[in-house]
């Protein structure tokens, strides 16, 4: 696709040193790109100030059906100087299974990586230059035709935008509380809860609040029936038996296949670790913990990797802890291997980083 550049765009000559924690999903880049989706198909991308994305009718379907979808990616500098991007083709055809099931047109997997990396190639000198720093990148879509009928929209607009970010939690690598509770649930089979879609995470918000109320950083969820855990807040759920086994929640039609995950499956040899996925009754889960069956547990994503938890409450406010409390020695392995691939201290799986040329 050919790519256009808004003459008002402008780029950033020197490269980005801050001074102090940066944060996670907080800073912009300067530009961002734009395309618009209108009597079939997908024309003229453009590259523009972000400033000035996009104006919106107040009548457009997202504003009032919440026809929209996102993904959630990295890049990374590694010592060589360029940019890579971590998993960008399984982030795509994600994109595109969300917008199947939000009744969304596709955008060609090739053509939002090339996208993608035109955007990432002209921002490169944003790119913080600070320890366990990334760029996060956001792509999503949004219906805009202006009706107020309940039905798909005829026009989209695709975009892309940029965030300098630090790590997902301020406190880094270490361990958290979650919340086991039947009174919230995150979604409903054969839902959206399987589609990145920004309605499933404006339902976690109350439960995220009632979760901090107990000193927790999110909810762990189950299924409908109170009996099988799902995700843990917005990341897929794991944990590790005694016998050293990494055990992750079967995927289904609400839940969201976390991309991180599927490549803790696919590293299993390089960890040397069994990992496997199976149903994880709720009562087995805590009556595991008590028993000291689970030894580690934790949640699994893209913006924070690997998250491990050690503390569980309940809704009385009983607490279990995970194992002797600390971040366990698998927790730790698989953080270590998966974000040394991504920064390249590690050798990756072939086809897991695409080096972003330089073009601009």
């Amino acid at each position: 696709m050919v790519v256009h550049y808004d003459n008002r765009i402008k780029r950033r000559i020197e490269e980005f040193r801050p001074e102090g924690p940066i944060g996670f999903g907080q800073l912009k880049t300067n530009n961002m790109l734009v395309m618009k989706y209108k009597d079939g198909e997908w024309k003229n991308p453009w590259i523009v100030p972000t400033s000035d994305g996009f104006n919106l009718d107040p009548f457009a379907t997202v504003l009032h059906y919440g026809q929209e979808i996102f993904e959630g990616a990295k890049a990374f500098k590694h010592d060589d100087g360029e940019l890579y991007t971590f998993r960008i083709d399984e982030n795509a055809k994600r994109f595109n299974e969300s917008a199947d099931i939000m009744c969304m047109p596709n955008i060609p997997v090739k053509n939002q990586i090339q996208l993608i990396e035109t955007l990432l190639d002209l921002e490169r000198n944003h790119y913080p230059i600070k320890k366990d720093s990334c760029f996060y990148i956001r792509p999503f879509m949004f219906g805009t035709s202006a009706a107020l009928g309940v039905k798909p929209s005829l026009e989209y607009t695709f975009a892309v935008v940029l965030s300098p970010s630090g790590p997902y939690f301020s406190e880094g690598f270490n361990p958290s509380r979650l919340l086991i509770t039947n009174e919230f649930k995150r979604a409903a089979p054969n839902g959206t809860g399987n589609a990145k879609a920004g309605g499933n995470y404006a339902a976690s918000l109350r439960a995220g609040l009632r979760a901090k109320e107990l000193g927790a950083k999110q909810v762990l969820y189950t299924d409908c029936n109170n009996e099988l855990i799902e995700e843990a807040g917005a990341m897929n759920h794991y944990h590790v038996t005694k016998d050293g086994t990494i055990v992750i929640p079967k995927f289904t039609n609400s839940i969201l296949q976390s991309i991180t995950s599927k490549s803790n499956i696919e590293l299993s040899d390089r960890l040397g670790i069994r990992v496997v996925q199976e149903d994880v009754p709720m009562k087995y889960f805590i009556d595991s913990i008590c028993n000291g069956e689970i030894v580690e547990a934790g949640g699994l994503g893209t913006a924070a990797v690997i998250s491990p938890v050690n503390e569980y409450v309940l809704d009385n406010g009983r607490i279990l802890t995970v194992g002797d409390g600390n971040i366990g020695p698998v927790s730790r392995k698989m953080h270590d291997l998966l974000t040394g691939i991504q920064t390249g201290r590690y050798e990756a799986p072939e086809g897991w980083l695409r080096k972003v040329e330089r073009r601009y």
